[in-house]
């Protein structure tokens, strides 16, 4: 069986949210309720760390000026420039995204778990996505409290994580997607039961399709 009608055969959920928003800690505590959680990010920087096997075409496409000296991508240098040029982001695209579904669709023949939740930051951005899963679960909070929280975490300054969200669907539009939402706004105890509700809902949708 091909990965991607393995994947197609079991229950899955696409978790999404904006930077910042909480996605790892909500797809953690999935982890650790029994679901099979493959982060798309998480395969992107495996892609691109040193010995990826997205590096060579990176660095013929782009050049050794945007390789650290460790041989991965410099995440930093070719952010700020594919952000300057579209036709640059194109084509990182091209290179990242066939490789991204082709590990994600391993991860998921593979993976073992009540169900799939797929961690995917542009889930609604990318248009295939919502067609390839059975929910779109959004993990949702204050843009203000979005933008505290990536420059605690990353050191980038509020401007430039405004300019991240400004190349992201916007919050509305993100909730407008979603068939399920969680509220990251007070802290871990307040996560508990929204994703213990949600985690029981989607084993029995599971159970209803086996």
């Amino acid at each position: 069986m091909a990965a991607s009608e393995h994947s197609n055969a079991r229950f899955s959920v696409g978790l999404t949210g904006g930077i910042g928003s909480g996605k790892t800690t909500v797809s953690d505590m999935f982890a650790d309720r029994g679901a099979a959680v493959i982060d798309t990010d998480k395969i992107a920087h495996a892609l691109t760390a040193p010995g990826g096997i997205a590096i060579p075409a990176i660095h013929a496409q782009f050049g050794e000026a945007f390789l650290t000296a460790d041989g991965a991508m410099d995440r930093a240098k070719v952010r700020e420039y594919v952000f300057a040029q579209p036709e640059a982001k194109a084509r990182l695209e091209a290179i990242l995204h066939p490789m991204i579904r082709i590990e994600t669709e391993r991860a998921a023949a593979e993976a073992e778990g009540a169900y799939l939740l797929f961690v995917v930051p542009l889930l609604v951005e990318s248009g295939s996505w919502k067609q390839r899963v059975k929910r779109v679960l959004v993990v949702d909070c204050p843009e203000s409290l979005q933008v505290q929280r990536v420059v605690r975490r990353s050191g980038l300054s509020e401007a430039q994580v405004y300019a991240i969200m400004g190349a992201q669907t916007t919050r509305t539009e993100r909730l407008a997607a979603a068939n399920d939402v969680i509220v990251n706004d007070d802290g871990t105890d307040a996560l508990q039961p929204q994703v213990d509700r949600l985690h029981a809902l989607y084993l029995s949708m599971s159970s209803a399709r086996s």
